[in-house]
């Protein structure tokens, strides 16, 4: 979407790009608040492994420098969409932080509920950032 937007000029495709970042917000948030919900309805517990604990960890980090690359861009272009993708990343972050969080968690603990509550902690978030875009497009 970024470069999609950063290809071509005009507020009418900031504003295009904007909204369906919004969208996307809200479509993370539904996702994650039927997944959350289902898993905890279910009794569903997750098996752990340490390749999956350090992959989660590495794509967390990854997720996070991608997302302070992008805001600082998008700062230095004075570009919205590129500040909003930075958003947008942040937030892919936060779930891959959640897991992470949840399979020591689940590992160490036994707490195999602790990943699907994290899930509604970024379902208030996503829905805030997706909110607070469209609000500022009107």
């Amino acid at each position: 979407m970024v470069i999609w937007e950063l290809s071509g000029t005009g507020e009418d495709r900031q504003r295009r790009a904007l909204k369906l970042i919004s969208a996307g917000f809200g479509l993370l948030a539904v996702y994650l608040l039927v997944q959350s919900t289902w898993v905890l309805a279910t009794g569903f517990r997750p098996h752990h492994s340490p390749l999956g604990i350090g992959w989660t960890a590495v794509t967390a980090a990854v997720m996070f420098a991608l997302a302070a690359g992008k805001a600082h861009t998008g700062t230095a272009l004075d570009n919205p969409v590129l500040r909003t993708e930075g958003r947008v990343t942040l937030i892919d972050g936060l779930p891959a932080t959640a897991v992470l969080l949840g399979l020591l968690l689940n590992s160490l603990a036994g707490l195999w509920w602790a990943d699907p509550a994290a899930g509604y902690v970024l379902v208030s978030y996503a829905l805030r950032e997706a909110k607070e875009i469209f609000s500022d497009q009107h």
